[in-house]
């Protein structure tokens, strides 16, 4: 493609060179060939701006960066832009010829919830004989088939790679997690959603945003580029997202006033049934997992699927059909304790799933849980404390540590510990920990294993190894597990 209509949309200034066809586009030097665009990003851990002469070498025929460099190579054009992470977002749409603009494309973002509603309206969608395309913290998919994943939301131009890709075989909708990173490290621009949908806000990548103000702005644009939004009113953010959303509105509550609403709430452990409200018309509903926040995924999955125009019915009939999604409340019975594995890492998410244990479990909780290394160390004893007050035993493990000291992190988690009554046991070894709550638990009692969920890896400062909470817990219960 001609370098000057990958730039359209873009503002640039060419510093020197002339006009190039472009092969291929790539902001990792050690992946540049002949002929291609290499765009210089400035990374957490390093610059791009330091490798551009190694992309010239390589073969580059042009650069774009931010930062003035120069090259004694004159064959290379060099152009400069005020972003070239958004730059890096809309040439990338514009390679891949805009895919999006031919799919429905609905976006969710939020703290906690995103995977499970994204999977809620894959399943009214599926039922209905839509072609789905998921992308998303468990797996991207373009229907039956799994693609990996090592983020929530890819880099731009995987991202509009993937997009191209699920055009190219007939993907009718796009369902997407969108993380508040992606929203302002500008890995999204370019693209135009449909519908977006605000499932909650809770303090959760401080470490990032540094406060929740900034934290509610990020979230915030996806509204700002959605034709329609779906917003969770009940949640001290929902006005904000609301003021913020450009196109029409619907809110979905449980508390407030809303457009879609829930009552006559019936939780079980094995899901839960509400009376569903909308436009003076009452539904009766019924989920395979438990808890109130199920009810707020599904309202929001709901509220997107009336403005795709599909039938109520049709729409209840999906929503039943999901049977849950790995490492969401995930459950694995023995014939004594059983076992939930959960994705809780965020203090709102950890009391949540709690919560929802308490309505159900007749013995006792036992909660497993830990935090991340090289994250927010602010909600550690923020989780401690919830898992101490709404736990009747505790063990305090490790999570991914990353390059941190295990047992600091669980010191840092114990400190709110403290502020409870709770007796708890702090080992650091998961594998240990999740044996020793099996040990612990009797009949009747509920082992609650939070933090990783679908994650089978387990991060450490040297190295990465298998860990999959639910392998782990099975093989704890043995042959009991059922």
């Amino acid at each position: 493609m001609i370098l000057s209509a990958l730039l359209q949309d873009i503002e640039w200034n060419l510093l020197y060179g002339e006009e190039k066809e472009i092969n291929a586009i790539a902001y990792d030097s050690r992946k540049v060939q002949k002929g291609d665009l290499f765009v210089c990003i400035t990374g957490f851990q390093t610059d791009g701006h330091k490798y551009a002469q190694k992309a010239i070498e390589a073969g580059a025929a042009a650069i774009i960066c931010e930062k003035e460099i120069q090259s004694d190579n004159k064959d290379v054009t060099i152009i400069q832009t005020k972003n070239t992470r958004h730059t890096l977002a809309v040439l990338s749409a514009n390679y891949y010829k805009h895919p999006c603009d031919s799919m429905n494309v609905i976006g969710v973002t939020g703290t906690n919830g995103k995977t499970t509603t994204t999977y809620l309206i894959k399943s009214v969608l599926d039922s209905i004989k839509h072609k789905v395309g998921i992308v998303g913290t468990i797996e991207n998919r373009i229907g039956d088939k799994i693609l990996h994943t090592d983020r929530t939301t890819p880099e731009s131009l995987e991202l509009q790679q993937l997009f191209y890709q699920m055009k190219q075989e007939n993907v009718t909708d796009v369902v997407m997690e969108v993380s508040s990173h992606s929203l302002d490290l500008h890995r999204v621009d370019g693209i135009q959603y449909n519908i977006g949908i605000f499932t909650n806000l809770t303090q959760d990548h401080l470490d990032y945003h540094k406060t929740m103000e900034n934290y509610k702005i990020a979230k915030s644009l996806l509204f700002q580029r959605s034709d329609k939004s779906v917003i969770n009113i009940d949640d001290e953010a929902g006005e904000f997202m609301k003021q913020n959303a450009k196109g029409e509105v619907l809110t979905f509550g449980i508390e407030k006033q809303a457009d879609i609403t829930a009552k006559e709430i019936d939780i079980s452990a094995d899901g839960v049934k509400f009376t569903l409200c909308y436009n003076n018309k009452q539904y009766a509903v019924s989920l395979h997992t438990p808890g109130r926040f199920s009810i707020y995924n599904a309202l929001g999955a709901i509220g997107a699927c009336v403005f795709m125009g599909i039938a109520m019915e049709d729409i209840i009939a999906g929503l039943n059909s999901n049977i849950g999604v790995a490492g969401r409340f995930q459950t694995i019975k023995s014939s004594k304790a059983n076992a939930i594995v959960d994705y809780a890492h965020t203090p709102d998410g950890l009391e949540n799933i709690l919560k929802t244990a308490q309505e159900f479990v007749k013995g006792k909780i036992i909660t497993v849980f830990g935090c991340g290394g090289d994250r927010d160390r602010t909600k550690r004893p923020i989780m401690g404390e919830i898992a101490g007050k709404l736990s009747d035993y505790c063990i305090i493990t490790s999570d991914n540590p990353r390059t941190e000291n295990p047992t600091s992190i669980l010191d840092d988690v114990e400190e709110g510990m403290k502020k409870t009554n709770c007796e708890y046991i702090k080992l650091v070894d998961r594998r240990e920990a999740i044996c020793h709550a099996v040990e612990y638990g009797q009949k009747g009692d509920l082992i609650v294993i939070a933090g990783k969920g679908h994650e089978n890896y387990q991060i450490f400062a040297d190295k990465t190894i298998h860990f999959d909470d639910v392998e782990e817990v099975k093989k704890a219960f043995g042959g009991d597990a059922l």
